[in-house]
This record gives structure tokens, sequence and C-alpha cells, in this order.
């Protein structure tokens, strides 16, 4: 194990995580946060395909390390997840929970059998020059034609007409975060005194909201008393608030959306409606113009009700998708730090055969690791499942997105964590060290959101 770079708030190491235990001490780690591999030999590399993540030796090691009533968070993909949680609970875990970490942006790789069928039957294929940006139709599994079309010459072959409109995938749209926690001996109570780790930091990971309280006559029932931090009735003034004035409580569901894929995502929840008066629901973006919001998430966009045209406050009510929380990474957010990189070509995993009409999935990239997370998702994660001044541990380390997160933690909310990075692959270290010491270095404010387009997902980790 190599120390590769340091400073005050951080060590990151170059070597396998299983010889871990040769640089940090057991029972020293307050928790853990990582992306391990998923094993699906995503775009061919070696390092998705070791079976690591489903050897419980792996998790041993961690388990380890960490503090007893320490948190582990692992990221998993939706096929695979299930043989890494076993392996996780096999090293000793205790699996607590499972939060699922929605998004709107995956892209589709799903073969198109017919025309794969056609191929074999024969019936050729030739180029068509492009249409222009922002032609799709059914059959380019949503990909903008920004290159060549492949234009099918002929008929299709009588059994390649039966397949027609059937693919081989899903779209994906969610990756499950396992929640493991190391047990310990005694109450919860007992060990957050004897270890300072083992709860979850619900206040400062609650969905931000902009509802108005509304007041009520209900009387407790039985003789209870209500108050704030049980029901939420103020038995004083005998008021309740829809969602607590600091933000609903956080839930095991994380939601990523932008203006671009806001109906897609939010359109299937339910409407959901807790007391007050009639709702009609005007459109997402109408409410989300009306109050001045260009990125949709942290549950920002209130739900209203419309008198007259003009639009009043509202009672809890609306789609259920208000109580989650997060943003995806943008093209900005994976290259932060690496001006003085130069960009690399590289495949983004959309660079399939004749089955993908369109093949794009060659991207220009300063930050090559194919599978970054979102600065704010790992920040919130951190936050979670970690104590002011406490050290967190990212065994695959890839590109430093938690690395990057945690010092964000100390800038903005002053949290004094110290973080230590574990990478095996040696192109992704100089990434992740000028991520991390950008943050670091970093002076002024950290930047406002920027609205995330079309093409700073393009790739995007899924």
């Amino acid at each position: 194990m190599k120390l590769y770079s340091e400073n005050k708030d951080y060590k990151l190491y170059q070597g396998n995580m299983l010889d871990m235990l040769e640089v940090i001490e057991p029972n020293s780690i307050d928790s853990i946060v990582t992306d391990p591999p998923y094993e699906l030999n995503f775009m061919g590399k070696g390092w998705d395909n070791a079976g690591v993540s489903f050897n419980s030796d792996t998790w041993k090691k961690c388990y380890e390390v960490l503090k007893e009533g320490g948190y582990l968070l692992a990221f998993g993909g939706s096929r695979t997840y299930h043989r890494i949680a076993c392996a996780i609970e096999d090293a000793g875990f205790e699996i607590r929970d499972t939060i699922m970490w929605l998004y709107g942006s995956g892209f589709p790789k799903s073969m198109n059998i017919e025309k794969s069928l056609n191929k074999r039957d024969g019936v050729e294929f030739k180029s068509k020059p492009a249409s222009g940006v922002g032609f799709m139709n059914t059959n380019d599994d949503g990909y903008h034609n920004t290159i060549n079309q492949l234009e099918q010459v002929g008929e299709s072959s009588e059994r390649a007409k039966q397949w027609q409109g059937w693919g081989s995938q899903l779209k994906p749209s969610f990756e499950p975060i396992i929640v493991a926690r190391k047990p310990f001996k005694g109450s919860l109570v007992d060990n957050v005194i004897a270890n300072g780790v083992g709860g979850i930091n619900i206040d400062e990971c609650r969905v931000e909201h902009n509802e108005n309280a509304k007041f009520t006559n209900r009387k407790p029932k039985n003789g209870e008393v209500f108050n704030t931090n049980t029901s939420g009735y103020d038995n004083t003034q005998n008021h309740i608030a829809s969602a607590n004035p600091n933000g609903r409580f956080p839930a095991n569901t994380i939601l990523t959306y932008d203006e671009t894929d806001f109906e897609e995502v939010c359109g299937g929840f339910p409407n959901t409606k807790s007391s007050g008066g009639k709702i009609n629901n005007p459109s997402f973006k109408d409410i989300a113009k009306k109050q001045g919001i260009s990125k949709l998430n942290f549950g920002a966009v209130s739900n209203v009700e419309r008198t007259g045209g003009e639009y009043i406050a509202p009672n809890d009510s609306g789609s259920a998708s208000r109580y989650f929380y997060c943003a995806k990474a943008s093209k900005r957010d994976r290259d932060e730090g690496l001006s003085e990189f130069v960009e690399a070509t590289v495949n983004d995993g959309r660079l399939t055969p004749i089955d993908n009409p369109f093949q794009r999935g060659e991207t220009p990239r300063k930050n090559t690791h194919p599978t970054v997370k979102p600065t704010e998702l790992m920040q919130y994660l951190v936050r979670l499942v970690t104590p002011n001044g406490g050290t967190i541990l990212d065994p695959f380390n890839g590109s430093g997105s938690t690395g990057k997160a945690v010092m964000y933690e100390n800038k903005d909310r002053n949290k004094n964590y110290k973080y230590i990075g574990i990478e095996l692959t040696e192109e992704y270290l100089p990434i992740a060290k000028a991520r991390i010491e950008y943050v670091c270095n970093l002076k002024e404010e950290k930047p406002t959101k920027e609205q995330i387009s079309i093409f700073d997902l393009e790739g995007a980790d899924i």
C-alpha cells in the first residue's frame, strides 16, 4: 500500500484495498461510503469483472477498520447488488436498509431484436446522413441523431417482422445503495457514548420545502400530549405543520431530476394529500416557472392551487416526489479541478453494434472514469452517517467523488471531516488528487448549481 497524496484533511493510497490494514488501524473509521465495482464488466473494464464486490473477504476488511456501530454505504447495480449485499452480510454487517437512488437520465442499451434478426437473415443496412440534431424516433432508443443513421435496405425477413418493437433491456433509472452497520454491544445510546457512531443524522439531511404551516383545532386523544418531538402538534399553540419547518424527514428514496426530465421522473408518482382544500395540479414546469426555480430538486417545488389564474399557498398536497432529493452529476462536476488536464475520447458505454442505429458513445472527457457519482449525492450520504469530525473511508476511491464531497462538507458545513481513499487503478489517482485538492484550495464559495443540459448527461453513470 503506497501513499500517493495527502494533506491535513485527506490521505490517498494506491494499492489493493485488501491490504488496508497496513495503513489503517482497526476500529478507527467512523463511516465507509463507497461505490464498488458492480461486477458487470462495464465497458470491458477489468476492475468491474474481478469478483471483488462479491467476496466477503473484501467487506471483512471494511468490518475490521470500522468502529462498532459505524455505517457502511455501498452502491450496487440493479442486477448484482444482491450479491454485494450478501457478501457484506456474510462479513458480519447488519443490513439496515436500502436507499433507492432514482434518476431519469439513464440511457437504454437495448438490442433491437428485429434489426439483429434482419442482419442475420442478410438484410442490408447503409449509412444515411444525419437529419439534424434532435431528430428522434421509436427505433433509435431515444438518442439524438447527431451522427449517421443506419438505414435498412429492403423488407424485414418474415421472422424479423414477428419481433418488431422488441428489445433486450429496460431503461436504467435507479441504483440501490446498501445501508449496513457494524454490530455493537449494548444499546444504541451506549454505543453512541462509547464509540461516537451508530446514529443517522436526521435534521441535517431533511428535505427542504417551502410549505406554509397549517393550523388545526384537533385535540389530543386519550390524554396524550402532542408535541413537536412526537406527532408534530404543538400543545400550547395547537397548530400542526404539514411538514417540519426544518424539512421533511429523510426517506430511503433519493430522486434525481432537472427540467429536462422532471415530468418523466416525477410523473409516475401518485398525488397525495394529507388535508386541506382542492388541488388542481398545474403542470410541474408552470409551477417551477412561477416560483422561479430552474433546477427541481430537494423537494423545492411546492404544489399549489389555481385560483382565477393565480397560484396560492398550498395545502400539503401534490406529487409524492416532493419527499425526495438529489442532483445528477454534470460535466462541470465531473471535471471540476481538472482544468490542466487534456481531454481524452472515451467510450461512455453506448457505443454498441448495429442494434443501436446511432452508435453514439465516443465522448471527450477530462475525468475518464466511467462511473462518476454526483458530488451533492455523495455529500448527502457522507453527512447522513458521519458525525462531525469523523473519518470517512472509500476503499474504491475511483476518481475521488467521495473525497471531493467530504472536502465540500468541510467547506460548506465546517464538519472537520478526514478522508481516506484507496484506489488500485493508477490512471485515476491524478484525477482524484486534482478533484480533492481543488476543493481543499478553494477560496471562494462553492459555485452555484447550474442547469444541467442533455449534453452534460451524455454518458452519465448508469
